[in-house]
């Protein structure tokens, strides 16, 4: 349920004025999809061109993403070593709060981004 609200946020949302860019740095929280595990590291979002390079550090392992978005919401496909995914993000307020899930993936987990 919480994931459709997401979806549909992200597709017809029209973000306030103050809602800011996702170029920067963050520190991230999130669940893995499945056991619901946690975790913590960063994330950089930098421009490139028309699209974003997104690169997460979390427990040592370092995922890259190409994203597309704008200052209401961020859709990214990410790759580390063979594992690859895709990830959805909507604006905060200058944070941003999404789900996630491997390629080929059943279940979703959930990331929150907190600017630095």
């Amino acid at each position: 349920m919480r994931f459709l609200a997401i979806v549909t946020a992200l597709l017809i949302s029209t973000a306030a004025a103050f809602a800011a860019d996702p170029v920067g740095s963050y520190n991230v929280t999130g669940t893995n999809p499945g056991n619901g595990s946690h975790y913590r590291g960063t994330v950089s979002v930098t421009r490139t061109g028309d699209t974003y390079r997104v690169v997460w550090v979390v427990g040592g392992t370092r995922y890259v993403g190409t994203g597309l978005g704008d200052k209401n919401f961020l859709a990214v496909s990410y790759r580390s070593g063979n594992d690859t995914g895709l990830a959805l993000y909507g604006s905060d307020g200058g944070n941003w709060e999404g789900v996630w899930t491997y390629a080929g993936g059943r279940q979703i987990g959930s990331e929150i981004w907190k600017r630095k």
